[in-house]
Protein backbone atom coordinates (compact mmCIF):
# COMPACT_ATOMS: atom_id res chain seq x y z
CA UNK A 1 0.00 0.00 0.00
CA UNK A 2 1.54 3.41 -0.97
CA UNK A 3 1.57 6.74 0.81
CA UNK A 4 -1.71 7.70 -0.84
CA UNK A 5 -3.48 4.77 0.07
CA UNK A 6 -2.17 4.96 3.67
CA UNK A 7 -3.61 8.40 3.81
CA UNK A 8 -7.04 7.54 2.32
CA UNK A 9 -7.32 4.71 4.77
CA UNK A 10 -6.32 6.94 7.63
CA UNK A 11 -8.64 9.85 6.72
CA UNK A 12 -11.91 7.75 6.69
CA UNK A 13 -11.22 5.78 9.57
CA UNK A 14 -10.89 9.07 11.12
CA UNK A 15 -13.92 10.55 10.06
CA UNK A 16 -15.65 7.52 11.05
CA UNK A 17 -14.68 7.41 14.44
CA UNK A 18 -15.50 10.56 15.11
CA UNK A 19 -19.32 9.15 14.40
CA UNK A 20 -18.50 5.97 16.07
CA UNK A 21 -17.35 7.84 19.27
CA UNK A 22 -20.21 10.21 18.62
CA UNK A 23 -23.22 8.15 18.55
CA UNK A 24 -21.59 5.57 21.37
CA UNK A 25 -20.94 2.57 18.80
CA UNK A 26 -17.85 0.86 17.64
CA UNK A 27 -17.69 -1.20 14.56
CA UNK A 28 -16.01 -2.22 11.48
CA UNK A 29 -15.08 0.31 8.22
CA UNK A 30 -14.22 -1.13 5.57
CA UNK A 31 -11.90 0.73 3.21
CA UNK A 32 -11.82 -0.71 -0.17
CA UNK A 33 -8.39 0.17 -2.65
CA UNK A 34 -8.96 3.18 -4.48
CA UNK A 35 -6.48 2.73 -8.15
CA UNK A 36 -4.29 6.21 -7.77
CA UNK A 37 -4.60 6.51 -11.73
CA UNK A 38 -7.08 7.92 -14.01
CA UNK A 39 -10.07 6.51 -15.02
CA UNK A 40 -10.98 6.71 -19.03
CA UNK A 41 -13.65 9.30 -20.18
CA UNK A 42 -15.13 7.34 -22.44
CA UNK A 43 -18.77 6.27 -21.78
CA UNK A 44 -20.42 3.11 -22.11
CA UNK A 45 -23.24 2.51 -24.45
CA UNK A 46 -26.94 1.96 -22.59
CA UNK A 47 -27.61 -1.48 -22.12
CA UNK A 48 -30.93 -2.35 -23.63
CA UNK A 49 -32.29 -4.14 -20.60
CA UNK A 50 -33.42 -2.44 -17.37
CA UNK A 51 -32.79 -3.11 -14.02
CA UNK A 52 -35.72 -4.95 -12.53
CA UNK A 53 -37.66 -1.77 -10.27
CA UNK A 54 -36.44 -2.59 -7.19
CA UNK A 55 -35.75 -1.04 -4.04
CA UNK A 56 -32.63 -2.21 -3.33
CA UNK A 57 -28.89 -0.40 -4.37
CA UNK A 58 -27.34 -1.24 -7.51
CA UNK A 59 -25.71 -4.70 -6.43
CA UNK A 60 -21.11 -3.61 -6.10
CA UNK A 61 -19.28 -4.64 -9.70
CA UNK A 62 -15.61 -5.74 -10.85
CA UNK A 63 -13.72 -3.01 -12.36
CA UNK A 64 -13.90 -3.59 -16.16
CA UNK A 65 -17.10 -4.90 -16.18
CA UNK A 66 -19.51 -2.81 -19.20
CA UNK A 67 -22.71 -5.19 -18.02
CA UNK A 68 -23.20 -6.65 -14.90
CA UNK A 69 -25.98 -9.44 -14.56
CA UNK A 70 -28.87 -8.92 -11.59
CA UNK A 71 -29.87 -12.06 -9.86
CA UNK A 72 -32.65 -12.92 -12.34
CA UNK A 73 -30.27 -13.00 -15.44
CA UNK A 74 -31.04 -9.07 -16.13
CA UNK A 75 -28.23 -6.45 -17.33
CA UNK A 76 -27.62 -3.36 -15.29
CA UNK A 77 -28.31 -0.25 -17.97
CA UNK A 78 -25.53 2.24 -17.54
CA UNK A 79 -23.72 5.37 -19.23
CA UNK A 80 -20.65 5.35 -17.36
CA UNK A 81 -18.42 2.45 -17.28
CA UNK A 82 -19.15 0.58 -14.01
CA UNK A 83 -15.65 0.73 -12.86
CA UNK A 84 -15.70 4.64 -12.86
CA UNK A 85 -18.38 4.29 -9.79
CA UNK A 86 -16.00 3.22 -7.11
CA UNK A 87 -16.57 2.90 -3.23
CA UNK A 88 -15.85 5.95 -1.33
CA UNK A 89 -15.66 3.43 2.46
CA UNK A 90 -19.12 3.97 3.95
CA UNK A 91 -21.56 1.19 3.20
CA UNK A 92 -25.07 2.36 1.81
CA UNK A 93 -27.03 5.17 4.10
CA UNK A 94 -23.82 4.90 6.19
CA UNK A 95 -23.80 8.95 5.84
CA UNK A 96 -27.32 8.99 7.19
CA UNK A 97 -29.87 11.17 5.00
CA UNK A 98 -32.31 13.68 6.76
CA UNK A 99 -35.63 12.73 5.81
CA UNK A 100 -37.84 14.17 8.65
CA UNK A 101 -36.17 17.79 8.89
CA UNK A 102 -37.41 19.53 11.36
CA UNK A 103 -37.03 23.58 11.36
CA UNK A 104 -36.21 26.45 13.51
CA UNK A 105 -36.94 30.42 13.28
CA UNK A 106 -33.81 32.87 12.38
CA UNK A 107 -33.54 33.91 16.20
CA UNK A 108 -33.38 30.13 17.56
CA UNK A 109 -30.94 29.27 15.18
CA UNK A 110 -29.23 31.99 16.01
CA UNK A 111 -28.23 29.94 19.17
CA UNK A 112 -26.22 27.58 17.34
CA UNK A 113 -24.97 29.36 14.37
CA UNK A 114 -21.89 31.59 13.95
CA UNK A 115 -22.07 35.10 11.76
CA UNK A 116 -19.01 32.65 9.65
CA UNK A 117 -21.05 29.83 8.90
CA UNK A 118 -22.33 28.58 5.66
CA UNK A 119 -25.83 28.59 4.94
CA UNK A 120 -27.33 26.55 1.65
CA UNK A 121 -30.48 28.73 0.82
CA UNK A 122 -33.32 28.19 -1.17
CA UNK A 123 -36.58 29.86 -2.01
CA UNK A 124 -39.82 28.36 -3.69
CA UNK A 125 -43.38 29.67 -3.97
CA UNK A 126 -43.01 32.18 -1.06
CA UNK A 127 -41.21 29.66 0.97
CA UNK A 128 -37.53 30.06 2.31
CA UNK A 129 -35.35 27.60 4.17
CA UNK A 130 -31.51 27.55 5.10
CA UNK A 131 -29.94 24.36 5.32
CA UNK A 132 -26.49 24.88 7.52
CA UNK A 133 -23.55 23.24 6.07
CA UNK A 134 -22.39 22.22 9.60
CA UNK A 135 -24.94 19.94 9.43
CA UNK A 136 -25.64 19.23 5.94
CA UNK A 137 -21.43 17.55 6.17
CA UNK A 138 -22.68 14.99 8.14
CA UNK A 139 -25.94 13.97 6.28
CA UNK A 140 -25.48 15.19 2.46
CA UNK A 141 -28.77 14.82 1.41
CA UNK A 142 -32.35 16.21 2.94
CA UNK A 143 -35.28 14.83 1.49
CA UNK A 144 -37.71 17.97 1.84
CA UNK A 145 -40.51 19.38 0.79
CA UNK A 146 -40.11 23.60 -0.13
CA UNK A 147 -43.39 25.73 -1.45
CA UNK A 148 -44.97 22.26 -2.20
CA UNK A 149 -42.38 20.79 -4.21
CA UNK A 150 -40.15 17.66 -3.04
CA UNK A 151 -36.65 18.83 -3.05
CA UNK A 152 -33.31 17.25 -2.66
CA UNK A 153 -31.12 19.27 -0.40
CA UNK A 154 -27.35 18.65 -1.38
CA UNK A 155 -24.09 18.57 -0.30
CA UNK A 156 -20.76 17.16 -1.70
CA UNK A 157 -18.13 17.86 1.23
CA UNK A 158 -15.15 16.73 -0.93
CA UNK A 159 -16.15 18.51 -4.26
CA UNK A 160 -17.53 21.26 -1.81
CA UNK A 161 -20.96 21.19 -4.23
CA UNK A 162 -24.16 21.52 -3.64
CA UNK A 163 -27.20 20.87 -5.65
CA UNK A 164 -30.84 21.36 -5.12
CA UNK A 165 -32.99 19.09 -7.10
CA UNK A 166 -36.56 18.53 -7.41
CA UNK A 167 -37.53 14.65 -6.27
CA UNK A 168 -39.76 14.32 -9.11
CA UNK A 169 -38.46 12.09 -12.01
CA UNK A 170 -40.15 12.23 -15.40
CA UNK A 171 -43.00 14.74 -13.65
CA UNK A 172 -45.08 12.10 -12.46
CA UNK A 173 -42.77 9.80 -9.82
CA UNK A 174 -41.71 11.28 -6.25
CA UNK A 175 -38.68 9.57 -4.86
CA UNK A 176 -36.78 9.74 -2.06
CA UNK A 177 -32.86 10.09 -2.04
CA UNK A 178 -29.93 8.09 -0.30
CA UNK A 179 -26.27 8.42 0.28
CA UNK A 180 -24.99 5.33 -1.87
CA UNK A 181 -21.31 4.93 -0.05
CA UNK A 182 -20.09 5.68 -3.97
CA UNK A 183 -18.42 8.27 -5.86
CA UNK A 184 -18.04 8.98 -9.36
CA UNK A 185 -15.45 11.32 -10.14
CA UNK A 186 -14.50 12.12 -6.44
CA UNK A 187 -18.38 12.99 -6.33
CA UNK A 188 -21.22 11.86 -4.14
CA UNK A 189 -23.34 9.62 -5.83
CA UNK A 190 -26.99 9.45 -4.58
CA UNK A 191 -29.48 6.22 -4.87
CA UNK A 192 -33.28 6.85 -4.83
CA UNK A 193 -34.84 4.49 -2.87
CA UNK A 194 -37.68 3.12 -5.38
CA UNK A 195 -35.68 1.94 -7.96
CA UNK A 196 -32.44 2.03 -6.97
CA UNK A 197 -30.58 3.92 -9.17
CA UNK A 198 -27.55 5.75 -9.30
CA UNK A 199 -26.72 8.90 -9.77
CA UNK A 200 -24.53 12.21 -10.20
CA UNK A 201 -24.78 14.49 -7.67
CA UNK A 202 -22.24 16.98 -9.70
CA UNK A 203 -24.44 16.37 -12.62
CA UNK A 204 -27.66 15.73 -11.58
CA UNK A 205 -28.46 12.39 -13.58
CA UNK A 206 -28.86 8.70 -13.34
CA UNK A 207 -26.05 6.71 -14.38
CA UNK A 208 -26.30 3.17 -13.47
CA UNK A 209 -29.73 1.52 -13.21
CA UNK A 210 -33.28 2.06 -14.45
CA UNK A 211 -33.36 5.72 -14.75
CA UNK A 212 -29.66 5.80 -16.25
CA UNK A 213 -29.67 8.43 -18.73
CA UNK A 214 -32.49 10.83 -16.96
CA UNK A 215 -31.97 13.81 -15.34
CA UNK A 216 -33.44 15.51 -12.98
CA UNK A 217 -34.51 19.17 -12.53
CA UNK A 218 -32.17 21.52 -11.10
CA UNK A 219 -33.61 24.56 -8.65
CA UNK A 220 -31.32 27.72 -8.12
CA UNK A 221 -30.24 27.73 -4.28
CA UNK A 222 -27.59 30.46 -2.96
CA UNK A 223 -24.76 29.45 -0.78
CA UNK A 224 -24.08 32.27 1.58
CA UNK A 225 -23.13 32.90 4.92
CA UNK A 226 -25.33 33.06 7.92
CA UNK A 227 -24.90 36.78 8.82
CA UNK A 228 -25.88 37.63 5.52
CA UNK A 229 -28.76 35.27 5.11
CA UNK A 230 -30.70 36.14 8.16
CA UNK A 231 -30.53 39.88 7.89
CA UNK A 232 -32.08 38.82 4.29
CA UNK A 233 -34.80 36.35 5.20
CA UNK A 234 -35.51 36.95 8.12
CA UNK A 235 -38.65 35.10 8.05
CA UNK A 236 -36.39 32.48 6.64
CA UNK A 237 -37.10 28.79 8.55
CA UNK A 238 -33.60 27.12 9.45
CA UNK A 239 -33.14 23.41 9.47
CA UNK A 240 -32.68 22.29 12.74
CA UNK A 241 -30.01 20.45 14.22
CA UNK A 242 -32.75 18.05 16.01
CA UNK A 243 -32.22 15.63 13.22
CA UNK A 244 -32.79 12.56 14.96
CA UNK A 245 -29.20 11.57 15.08
CA UNK A 246 -26.12 12.27 17.46
CA UNK A 247 -23.76 14.08 15.66
CA UNK A 248 -20.82 16.41 16.65
CA UNK A 249 -22.50 19.59 14.70
CA UNK A 250 -20.11 21.90 14.61
CA UNK A 251 -16.88 20.11 14.01
CA UNK A 252 -16.40 19.61 10.37
CA UNK A 253 -14.87 15.91 10.00
CA UNK A 254 -12.82 16.71 6.91
CA UNK A 255 -10.47 19.16 9.03
CA UNK A 256 -8.31 21.26 6.29
CA UNK A 257 -9.11 19.11 3.10
CA UNK A 258 -10.80 21.71 2.08
CA UNK A 259 -7.56 24.40 1.41
CA UNK A 260 -5.07 21.47 1.08
CA UNK A 261 -4.66 20.15 -3.03
CA UNK A 262 -4.61 17.10 -1.40
CA UNK A 263 -7.63 14.47 -3.18
CA UNK A 264 -8.59 11.34 -2.53
CA UNK A 265 -10.47 9.66 -4.86
CA UNK A 266 -9.61 9.03 -8.58
CA UNK A 267 -10.81 11.70 -11.16
CA UNK A 268 -11.60 11.71 -14.77
CA UNK A 269 -9.17 14.31 -15.92
CA UNK A 270 -6.64 16.75 -13.71
CA UNK A 271 -7.16 20.45 -15.18
CA UNK A 272 -3.93 22.74 -14.05
CA UNK A 273 -5.12 25.70 -15.21
CA UNK A 274 -6.15 26.59 -12.01
CA UNK A 275 -5.77 25.57 -8.57
CA UNK A 276 -7.37 22.35 -7.90
CA UNK A 277 -9.91 24.17 -4.92
CA UNK A 278 -10.15 27.26 -6.24
CA UNK A 279 -14.21 27.73 -6.05
CA UNK A 280 -15.83 28.69 -9.22
CA UNK A 281 -19.02 28.44 -10.77
CA UNK A 282 -20.01 26.47 -13.99
CA UNK A 283 -22.53 27.34 -16.54
CA UNK A 284 -24.16 24.99 -19.35
CA UNK A 285 -25.97 25.47 -22.48
CA UNK A 286 -26.12 23.40 -24.80
CA UNK A 287 -23.12 20.90 -24.26
CA UNK A 288 -21.25 24.39 -23.96
CA UNK A 289 -19.08 24.40 -20.98
CA UNK A 290 -18.06 28.24 -19.11
CA UNK A 291 -15.84 28.46 -15.83
CA UNK A 292 -16.35 31.81 -13.87
CA UNK A 293 -13.98 32.36 -10.34
CA UNK A 294 -15.54 33.01 -7.29
CA UNK A 295 -13.41 35.94 -6.67
CA UNK A 296 -13.62 37.53 -9.70
CA UNK A 297 -17.79 37.81 -9.97
CA UNK A 298 -17.67 39.05 -6.28
CA UNK A 299 -15.14 41.83 -7.04
CA UNK A 300 -16.68 42.83 -10.48
CA UNK A 301 -20.31 42.31 -8.51
CA UNK A 302 -21.93 42.09 -12.04
CA UNK A 303 -20.87 40.66 -15.05
CA UNK A 304 -22.86 40.63 -18.26
CA UNK A 305 -21.86 37.45 -20.54
CA UNK A 306 -22.72 35.16 -23.45
CA UNK A 307 -22.44 31.45 -23.13
CA UNK A 308 -23.58 29.20 -26.70
CA UNK A 309 -24.52 32.53 -27.84
CA UNK A 310 -27.39 32.81 -24.82
CA UNK A 311 -26.69 36.13 -23.03
CA UNK A 312 -26.64 35.67 -19.29
CA UNK A 313 -25.81 38.04 -16.46
CA UNK A 314 -24.46 37.17 -12.95
CA UNK A 315 -24.50 39.24 -9.49
CA UNK A 316 -22.94 39.41 -6.30
CA UNK A 317 -23.90 41.56 -3.65
CA UNK A 318 -22.55 40.00 -1.18
CA UNK A 319 -19.65 37.59 -0.25
CA UNK A 320 -19.99 33.67 -1.23
CA UNK A 321 -23.54 34.26 -2.58
CA UNK A 322 -24.08 34.44 -6.79
CA UNK A 323 -27.02 34.74 -9.12
CA UNK A 324 -27.62 33.95 -12.32
CA UNK A 325 -30.20 35.42 -14.66
CA UNK A 326 -31.40 35.34 -18.32
CA UNK A 327 -31.11 38.98 -19.09
CA UNK A 328 -34.47 38.71 -21.10
CA UNK A 329 -37.16 40.97 -20.79
CA UNK A 330 -39.67 41.71 -23.27
CA UNK A 331 -37.57 40.53 -26.33
CA UNK A 332 -35.09 43.15 -24.75
CA UNK A 333 -31.65 42.02 -23.97
CA UNK A 334 -30.46 43.87 -20.72
CA UNK A 335 -26.64 45.03 -19.63
CA UNK A 336 -26.31 45.68 -15.90
CA UNK A 337 -24.06 47.76 -14.22
CA UNK A 338 -22.80 48.26 -10.87
CA UNK A 339 -22.97 51.40 -9.36
CA UNK A 340 -20.90 51.46 -5.94
CA UNK A 341 -21.54 54.88 -4.69
CA UNK A 342 -25.46 53.78 -4.65
CA UNK A 343 -24.61 50.10 -4.38
CA UNK A 344 -27.54 49.51 -6.96
CA UNK A 345 -27.43 47.41 -9.96
CA UNK A 346 -28.78 49.41 -13.25
CA UNK A 347 -29.46 48.50 -16.58
CA UNK A 348 -28.19 50.28 -19.16
CA UNK A 349 -31.24 50.29 -21.65
CA UNK A 350 -33.83 51.99 -19.35
CA UNK A 351 -31.75 53.17 -16.58
CA UNK A 352 -34.31 50.76 -14.24
CA UNK A 353 -32.91 49.55 -10.90
CA UNK A 354 -32.39 46.20 -9.70
CA UNK A 355 -32.51 44.23 -7.18
CA UNK A 356 -30.16 40.93 -5.85
CA UNK A 357 -33.50 39.33 -6.34
CA UNK A 358 -33.49 40.37 -9.71
CA UNK A 359 -37.16 42.40 -9.47
CA UNK A 360 -36.77 46.14 -11.12
CA UNK A 361 -37.74 48.28 -8.35
CA UNK A 362 -37.73 51.46 -10.48
CA UNK A 363 -37.73 53.00 -13.77
CA UNK A 364 -39.39 51.91 -17.07
CA UNK A 365 -39.60 48.24 -16.30
CA UNK A 366 -39.97 48.93 -12.76
CA UNK A 367 -42.44 45.61 -11.67
CA UNK A 368 -40.43 43.54 -14.31
CA UNK A 369 -38.74 39.91 -12.64
CA UNK A 370 -35.64 38.24 -14.40
CA UNK A 371 -35.27 34.68 -14.52
CA UNK A 372 -33.61 33.01 -12.56
CA UNK A 373 -30.85 29.73 -13.48
CA UNK A 374 -29.31 27.30 -11.86
CA UNK A 375 -25.40 26.97 -11.68
CA UNK A 376 -22.94 24.83 -10.52
CA UNK A 377 -20.62 25.70 -7.68
CA UNK A 378 -17.48 24.12 -6.15
CA UNK A 379 -13.81 23.07 -6.42
CA UNK A 380 -12.45 23.71 -9.64
CA UNK A 381 -10.93 20.02 -9.66
CA UNK A 382 -14.87 18.85 -10.00
CA UNK A 383 -16.59 20.70 -12.59
CA UNK A 384 -12.98 20.07 -14.78
CA UNK A 385 -13.32 16.45 -14.40
CA UNK A 386 -16.77 16.39 -15.28
CA UNK A 387 -16.20 19.55 -18.16
CA UNK A 388 -12.81 18.93 -19.38
CA UNK A 389 -13.58 21.23 -22.12
CA UNK A 390 -14.57 23.86 -20.56
CA UNK A 391 -14.18 27.81 -21.03
CA UNK A 392 -12.56 30.10 -18.38
CA UNK A 393 -13.85 33.47 -18.21
CA UNK A 394 -13.29 35.74 -19.95
CA UNK A 395 -11.93 33.40 -22.58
Amino acid sequence: MDDHDKNLVNYRKMRWLVVSSAIGITGVIFIVYISTTNFGSSPSLVSRTDLSNTPKLIPAVAPGITAQQTNNGQEIKHVVPLDQIVSGGPPPDGIPSIDNPKFVSVVDASKFLKDSDLILGVSLNGETRAYPLLILVWHEIVNDKVGGVPVAITYCPLCFTGQVFNRTINGKTVVEFGTSGKLYNNNLVMYDRLSGSLWSQALGEAKVGTHAGENLTRIPFDLAYWRDWKQLYPNSMVLSADTGFTRPYGVDPYGDYYTSDQLFFPISNIDKRLGLKEIVVGLDSGGQYKTYLLHQIESKKVINDKINNKPIALFSLYPRMVRLYNPLIEGQTLDFQYNASANKIIDRQTGSEWTFDGVGVSGQIKGKNLTRLPFDEGFWFEWAAFHPQTIIYPG
